[in-house]
């Protein structure tokens, strides 16, 4: 059953404009959802949820929409600070928070353990940073997915909220990221009983009808089958999450599975033990070591538009089988082109999954169990990521 959370601090409530509210079954509910929009008016193709805020005036909920970044520390949007706000203070729908000072635990926390860390942020954030209101604020890193360039918004009592107006190459109507990756101070962390730290994204593949987002352990059910939970057609494998074996990614909140090998048209295309293989809801295209990539180029020759099926081969024997759909992107009636990217010789990690190969496939993140769910292709299931009904809910 469905829940539309409500959450002012930790938790937002999910809600679609286009689509209505989403919401909420009698208890015990098991999971909440939300429509995902799919978006081709930026640099790369991303995927957003609407999520509602608050802004101070009337206390009414206003909504938000956020990036999905499963990589994301912590989450941030554009806001306006105020130290003392009161009635009338804030702008007619403008979110306002207030400043964590420099002085607070959680300053230091979050600078020392959550904020990103990249070559295109500073490597160390000043102890102390003034304001005009003479006491100290909270300076945290962040990470535009789409420019890369690194912004240091305010840190804020909205707790997952951080001031920022670098969000002009977002898409349009979108000021924000949701993470959900395995940091403390991302969304997933934020679950409470009866929902459980799980939660399932299915992209679409069209920017003309959602897919949708759970968060819980499902049940998750798409029509035409109304009556089969989605989970019956995923296959698990281990989902690694701060990998510190990996040098590489000591730091990283991201989420990571072993690719054992790559099958195609029955040839094999070993994959080293040591390579990693990162999911990645920022790149729009999985992207390949340059060995790896050469060698999936030679077993996918064709004439013609239609490519073999490709198969990550998992630990304990399951596979993850990449269709047409997700392999071949057309450009346009006549040209098309295999949607994998060569990442260089010495690109780390060795494969990174984009979203083009999430679209249409059913994705689940069990932190509980540490397990990753996949569907493989939902089309070849006569159904797809657009075919959650959202009619079957109501206003909360």
């Amino acid at each position: 059953m469905y829940l539309i959370l409500q959450l002012l601090v930790i938790i937002s409530a999910f809600i679609s404009l286009e689509h209505g509210p989403i919401a909420v079954y009698a208890k015990p509910y098991t999971s909440a959802v939300a429509s995902v929009n799919k978006h081709t008016d930026a640099a790369k193709p991303l995927y957003s949820v609407q999520m509602l805020t608050t802004y101070i005036n009337t206390m009414e909920y206003l909504p938000g929409n956020f990036l999905i970044d499963i990589d994301a520390p912590i989450i941030w949007h554009n806001c306006i600070v105020q130290e003392n706000m009161y009635q009338g203070s804030c702008p007619p729908n403008t979110l306002c928070t207030s400043p964590v000072s420099c002085e607070e635990s959680e300053c230091s926390e979050v600078r020392t353990f959550y904020s990103y860390k990249n070559p295109s942020c500073p490597p160390k954030i000043d102890g102390y940073s003034s304001s005009r209101w003479g006491s100290c604020t909270c300076g945290v890193n962040v990470l535009n997915p789409v420019t890369g360039s690194c912004d240091q918004p305010l840190l804020n009592y909205d707790e997952f909220t951080l001031r920022t107006s670098d969000v002009a190459s977002f898409p349009a109507n979108v000021s924000g990221v949701m993470a959900f990756s395995s940091s403390l101070y991302a969304l997933p962390a934020s679950s409470y009983p009866p929902l459980k730290r799980t939660f399932a994204l299915c992209f679409p593949s069209k920017t003309s009808a959602p897919g949708v987002l759970f968060l819980g352990a499902g049940p998750y059910y798409l029509l035409p089958q109304s009556n089969i939970d989605v989970r019956s057609y995923l296959s698990y494998t281990p989902l690694l999450t701060r990998p510190d074996s990996f040098d590489t990614h000591p730091d990283s909140f991201g989420y990571f599975i072993h690719v054992n090998s790559i099958l195609i048209k029955k040839r094999s295309i070993i994959v080293p033990a040591n390579a990693t293989t990162k999911l990645s809801t920022m790149d729009p295209y999985t992207t390949l070591r340059t060995d790896i990539y050469n060698s999936v180029i030679r077993s996918t020759s064709t004439n013609g538009l239609r490519v073999p099926d490709i198969d990550f081969n998992l630990p304990d024997g399951k596979k993850w089988t990449i269709s047409t759909a997700n392999s071949i992107k057309q450009i346009t009636s006549e040209v098309a082109c295999l949607a994998f990217v060569d990442g260089g010789a010495t690109s780390e990690p060795a494969i990174v999954i984009g979203t083009f190969q999430f679209e249409d496939n059913f994705l689940v993140f069990d932190l509980v169990n540490s397990t990753f769910g996949f569907s493989s292709s939902l089309l070849r299931k006569k159904t797809s990521c657009s075919n959650f009904n959202f009619t079957l809910t109501y206003n909360a």
